[in-house]
């Protein structure tokens, strides 16, 4: 595993040229809608992103220990994490580790001093042992991602707002709103990026081979379960078309418990739903953001055709389309799927859109556990409902839809059945929907079964 193995040269051109395309793709989804404004999204008197009050996890936490004058208790190892993690009611087996340097605290950061994020479905947690702060990003369901730092010196606990970070969270990466960037790139031995080679933003559509140059992909008590040729993790890269997996052997071998993390493990499973979650954040903020503007220039309409891509968008994000398949079947971190699961409903039958599936699919059934997210939630509600239509159009569709052609007629119905069961105003949009839904999802039968 130690050593240098040559690269084809035709593989880098074959990534540099996807970049290329996925960067045009990108230019052309994220455009704003039509508006008299000429500012900054983030600047319009609709969001007024920096001066209005947030409700998102963390402020809402910051308010709790202000009020009960309380403060958490730091440790000797890690410092204020653990606690902070239990806070936030984030997962350990969340973790996931990136060795590039990329974020604010890049000088602390590097191969043998990965970035280790933990995450739930509104906050990500970021530390590095010895740095000087622990980052967070919160989303709140209005406002979008807003980015604090913990002091890990301070005798007291409370985190502090930073509206510097989106001098890069703001970009056409995130959706022109402040989001969360998921980028796979080439890096060199010392973690510096190599931008001469490209990158790629990711999501859950992204093929594997493109995903997560720059981030560790292990597993706890075990290899990872395929090559790390399918994907870019492990890896460094220089500029004459040669590749080491020396950060990977290094990492492995350095005991990373004693030297301050959690973990030893990035594992692939959190690594997917990593990547499909934070497009799904910028996303709905995206729309929310969009749809607030227009209303406040009053020509807010579902039929508007931006916006009606926008909606559309969404609501097929949220259903899978377009996923890369699975490599390999995978087995989650045990203590990760079950948390995942433990946040979210289940319907009558036991059935939930956080269960994982993991063989073809991330999940079980064809509809994200974002659906259940304060982001989802909170956009307005003629939005909601348009979402849910489209939704509803698609998990009804016919065998021949493109965009579901991996999923089966019976994995789209429990989806249906799922979100008729656990999200109350589901059966809404779905009692206004067109009279032309084919077999065997039977939509009368659906409609009128009680709940």
């Amino acid at each position: 595993m130690n050593g240098v193995i040559p690269t084809r040269r035709r593989w880098l051109t074959a990534n540099i040229a996807a970049f290329a395309l996925a960067f045009a793709a990108n230019a052309r989804t994220t455009g704003q809608v039509s508006s008299n404004w000429t500012g900054t999204l983030d600047e319009h008197p609709s969001i007024q992103y920096s001066t209005r009050p947030t409700a998102d996890r963390v402020a809402r936490w910051a308010r709790q220990l202000a009020e009960r004058r309380e403060s958490l208790t730091r440790d000797g190892r890690s410092g204020y994490l653990r606690p902070l993690l239990a806070a936030l009611d984030i997962p350990v087996e969340s973790q996931l580790l990136v060795f590039s340097k990329t974020g604010v605290q890049r000088d602390y950061t590097g191969p043998e001093t990965p970035r280790a994020l933990y995450f739930n479905d509104s906050v990500i947690v970021a530390y590095i042992p010895g740095a000087p702060a622990i980052e967070i990003a919160a989303h709140d369901p209005q406002q979008g991602v807003v980015f604090y730092t913990l002091d890990q010196n301070a005798a007291t606990t409370m985190p502090t707002r930073r509206t510097t970070c989106l001098a890069c969270h703001v970009s056409a990466s995130t959706l022109n709103v402040p989001g969360v960037i998921t980028r796979s790139n080439f890096v060199a031995r010392d973690g510096n990026i190599l931008p001469q080679l490209g990158n790629h933003d990711v999501d859950h559509s992204t093929p594997h081979p493109d995903r997560w140059g720059g981030w560790l992909v292990t597993s706890e008590e075990s290899p990872p379960p395929y090559s790390q040729r399918a994907h870019q993790g492990n890896i460094t890269f220089t500029l004459d078309g040669a590749t080491s997996n020396e950060v990977f052997v290094k990492w492995i071998g350095s005991s990373p418990r004693e030297r301050g993390y959690l973990l030893s493990s990035s594992d692939i499973v959190a690594l997917l739903a990593f990547d499909h979650q934070m497009h799904a954040i910028n996303l709905l903020t995206k729309l929310n953001w969009e749809w607030r503007i227009a209303a406040s220039e009053g020509r807010a309409s579902v039929a508007d055709a931006e916006l009606r891509r926008l909606v559309n968008e969404v609501a097929d994000y949220l259903l899978f389309a377009g996923e890369a398949p699975m490599p390999v079947p995978l087995t989650p971190p045990a203590g990760f799927a079950s948390h995942l699961q433990s946040r979210h409903p289940t319907d009558r039958q036991g059935r939930s859109c956080a269960q994982l599936e993991l063989v073809n699919h991330l999940s079980r059934y064809p509809c994200s556990y974002m659906v259940y997210s304060d982001a989802f939630d909170g956009l307005p509600q003629p939005v909601r409902r348009a979402v849910y239509g489209r939704m509803i159009e698609a998990l009804s569709g016919g065998p021949d839809d493109a965009r579901f052609a991996r999923v089966s007629m019976q994995a789209r119905r429990a989806a249906l059945e799922i979100l008729d069961e656990t999200k109350p105003d589901f059966r809404a949009a779905a009692q206004g929907a067109p009279d032309r839904w084919p077999q065997p999802v039977g939509l009368r039968s659906f409609l009128t079964r009680p709940r």
